[in-house]
């Protein structure tokens, strides 16, 4: 008897999956994951066992690009059939130029197309007795009757149920592209002008997230403060109520479901004070990514940023209003025509503000963005050595600010252990204050002492800070308080 031959697409189908850029695209790489596993798809842990890979892209900067198109490059040599997707994914010309064999390339934000393209190279089983698969709009199976809907880009409908960070944090996108014209970027030319979520959307999201665990919530999006410009700042129902797509009123929402709520990507406009009274009286934390880009207001003319001349007195401002502010902010040295006189004003304007987190870059040229006819061009090596200038001064304040911590007792969340073999398990720990966000900022080495073994990753517990360095804080963990969120917990997660 001649034995059945198996169907080519019988069973699952494995994808591979790399997501490289900003949280904004990782949010993005979370609902193709999402809808991937809805439709039947397995996530391949290597290219051995993935039948294609997907490759989420950062197209902003050129070392971004270069990454990118390496990524592309050793997964095209390893399994043959790559889908391009992301912000490069908009210069489809760049990729082809390089890797011509792509199977298909899409831009940011197509769940959709990338899932199409899926479903071409990697069919799954479809029979009606064996193919009982859930499917969820949009990217429905093909066959499938599409349901007219509103349009859900931004997850108004898909918010993502598979996450890329641990279960106790996420990042929440709550609006996508930019209005701004700044002249060193080319976001709005690769994800198009702000497009907000509904309110309601993103707090029904929120309040999924930290139903099933999540305690801290990151709020992103290009230009955090101008949620709702676009939408007129429309209201939407959440849980019998209407809420403004407005940044305060989302923030009040979002304060009053008990997670730690962190603000990236804010820009200092005058409403942002309310926000700044909202973390005074306790209902988001008392932090601010702010990116400044400079001081100097004829280099911020020439970047075409929003309140040039006018950021010291902000943030003057700010703390009095929250005098537990932390600011976090990113800096440009070396953008065409900053000359010293410009650079030694950023200088000073960094020893005036004594911003709690800095990170800052070279000026490089980016394809497409005006910044690059400027005239003025700063010599590399001047521009490495302002870098180094202006990171010696940043690592000074941060060490003069976290030495002033020392003595204190501070809430810190818990994200990953650090035993050394001879150690009890988990007398080590690393985590973050209230002003550190992960993966930008700063970390706390924490000694569990008697609460060894009873702390686990995602607890929020009090540490005795006992030293510090230039970026991180040293402690003693002294209390394991319990943390109850206002949102009803989703099955029993014991003690939070």
């Amino acid at each position: 008897m001649t034995e059945a031959v198996k169907p080519a697409n019988a069973g699952a189908r494995k994808v591979g999956f790399i997501s490289l850029g900003c949280p904004k695209a990782l949010v993005d790489s979370e609902r193709i994951l999402t809808q991937l596993r809805v439709e039947g798809y397995e996530v391949a842990p290597s290219y051995e066992d993935a039948d294609a890979v997907i490759v989420n892209t950062c197209g902003f900067i050129t070392p971004a690009v270069e990454e990118s198109l390496n990524a592309i490059g050793e997964a095209l040599d390893a399994t043959g059939k790559v889908i391009v997707t992301g912000c490069l994914g908009e210069r489809p010309e760049k990729i082809m130029e390089r890797h011509p064999k792509v199977a298909a390339i899409t831009g940011s934000e197509a769940v959709d197309d990338v899932m199409g393209h899926v479903r071409t190279l990697l069919p799954i089983e479809t029979d009606a007795f064996t193919g009982l698969l859930p499917v969820a709009a949009p990217g429905m199976r093909a066959g499938a009757e599409q349901p007219a809907r509103e349009d859900t880009r931004h997850g108004d409908v898909f918010a993502p149920s598979v996450k890329l960070t641990p279960r106790h944090y996420a990042y929440v996108k709550i609006a996508e592209g930019c209005n701004h014209t700044c002249s060193f970027c080319i976001i709005p030319k690769l994800r198009g002008l702000q497009v907000s979520r509904d309110a309601g959307a993103v707090l029904y999201e929120a309040f999924r997230l930290i139903a099933g665990g999540t305690k801290e919530l990151m709020i992103i999006s290009q230009d955090t403060s101008a949620y709702g410009v676009d939408v007129r700042y429309r209201e939407s129902e959440f849980q019998g109520e209407q809420v403004r797509a407005h940044l305060t009123d989302l923030a009040v929402k979002l304060g009053e479901m008990g997670a730690w709520v962190r603000m990236h990507y804010v820009y200092p406009y005058p409403h942002v004070e309310k926000i700044v009274e909202l973390m005074a009286a306790g209902k988001i934390l008392p932090y601010l990514d702010v990116p400044l880009q400079h001081a100097s207001p004829k280099v911020l003319r020439a970047m075409r940023r929003p309140g040039a001349g006018k950021q010291l007195d902000t943030i003057r401002r700010w703390r009095e209003i929250c005098p537990e502010l932390v600011i976090r902010s990113t800096f440009i040295v070396g953008f065409p025509g900053e000359t010293e006189a410009d650079f030694q004003e950023l200088l000073t304007f960094l020893e005036d503000a004594r911003l709690d987190r800095v990170g800052a870059f070279a000026y490089s040229d980016v394809e497409e963005a005006d910044a690059n006819a400027l005239p003025g061009a700063v010599p590399q090596e001047v521009k490495e050595e302002r870098l180094a200038r202006f990171m010696e001064v940043a690592q000074r304040i941060s060490a003069e600010k976290l030495a002033e911590k020392v003595g204190t007792v501070m809430d810190v969340i818990i994200d990953e252990f650090n035993d050394d073999e001879d150690d009890q398990p988990g007398t080590k720990l690393i985590g973050r204050t209230k002003g550190d966000a992960p993966g930008i900022d700063g970390q706390v080495y924490v000694y569990a002492a008697e609460f060894a073994g009873a702390v686990k990753i995602g607890d929020i517990v009090r540490v005795r800070i006992e030293d510090s360095d230039e970026y991180d804080l040293y402690g003693e963990v002294v209390e394991t308080p319990t943390w109850r969120p206002n949102v009803p917990q989703l099955g029993h997660f014991g003690k939070h």
